[in-house]
């Protein structure tokens, strides 16, 4: 099975991700081309994982269409032959586009993560259980593991390249952004995520948290960008046996993640780059996930997949 660990076009390279290479395609267009690679608890691991980058990207496809009526967007298309139509210098790379490769609006993002979280997992649960709090803010008392929260919080987080993200309250995102803009962030990423989980719902997933980036375009029109309610992206997990005071199995990059965590509480891994290897029944492990959670979200299997 083909895998790509880093693409390289014959267009001029904006930047290079964890995860993606952003391409400028011209005329205001980005081409965004999602790659194997997997990072977790923001650090990029060695090893790629088989079809990752397509259901990054065509999961994201599926979402932007879905909700354009909820949100403005920076897609154009995922098709590979509009791709090409609009690009015809990518022909001789077509095998590093197809699937993968996405044409965007270009615009200038916002420097923070918008983190919608609906249940309490992960990082908030980390916190929470430590002192009560999620970013140095209260939350109510009493609640545990993957107890839903009512309504859901907006949590932001600052963006890092490289390194870790961090959880910040959303007086530093209003400090920051301004007022307006900040709750205008808020708002949206509070609106996507209710049109995401109730979609979701109705395919047996609930959707624990997620995290939405946005970015000024034309006419200084906010609209989210890079990916959307995507396994790297948000905590997915099995409606069917939800029980809160526990951790879920999830359809996400869950295995990676506690493959990695249990390194970490051993002692073997201190949670920076250079990462652990990982082992090939992680990566199939984790690489089926993705594509399970494709399949239950859009109805139908990924091109391809068997």
């Amino acid at each position: 099975m083909t895998v790509l660990l880093r693409s390289e076009l014959p267009l001029p390279l904006v930047r290079r991700g964890k995860v993606r290479e952003v391409y400028d395609a011209g005329q205001g267009l980005l081409l965004l081309v999602a790659s194997d690679r997997v990072s977790a608890f923001d650090v990029v691991l060695a090893e790629p994982i088989p079809r990752k980058g397509e259901v990054l990207t065509q999961l994201s496809a599926f979402w932007f269409r879905r909700l354009a009526d909820t949100v403005e967007s920076h897609f154009v298309t995922a098709d590979p032959g509009e791709i090409l139509d609009r690009v015809p210098e990518l022909a001789p790379v077509r095998d590093q586009v197809a699937g993968r490769a996405m044409l965007v609006r270009a615009t200038e993002p916002f420097p923070f993560e918008c983190v919608v979280r609906g249940y309490l997992a992960g990082s908030a649960w980390t916190e929470y259980a430590a002192a009560g709090t999620l970013a140095g803010e209260p939350l109510p008392r009493g609640l545990v593991e993957s107890s839903p929260l009512d309504p859901p919080v907006f949590s932001p987080a600052t963006k890092a390249e490289t390194g870790h993200d961090e959880n910040v309250p959303f007086s530093a995102m209003v400090a920051a952004l301004g007022g307006e803009t900040a709750a205008t962030l808020r708002d949206l990423s509070l609106r996507v995520y209710e049109a995401g989980r109730a979609h979701a719902a109705g395919q047996g997933i609930i959707i624990a948290d997620t995290k939405f980036e946005f970015g000024v375009g034309a006419f200084d029109r906010v609209r989210l960008i890079d990916e959307v309610l995507t396994p790297d992206s948000s905590r997915f997990w099995p409606a069917q046996g939800y029980a809160p005071g526990r951790s879920q199995p999830s359809f996400d990059k869950q295995p990676l993640r506690d493959h990695l965590a249990a390194l970490r509480r051993a002692g073997r891994w201190d949670g920076e780059a250079p990462p652990p290897a990982l082992a090939p029944e992680v990566v199939e492990a984790t690489s089926q996930r993705y594509l399970e959670a494709y399949q239950r979200l859009t109805g139908h299997a990924l091109p391809g997949a068997f």
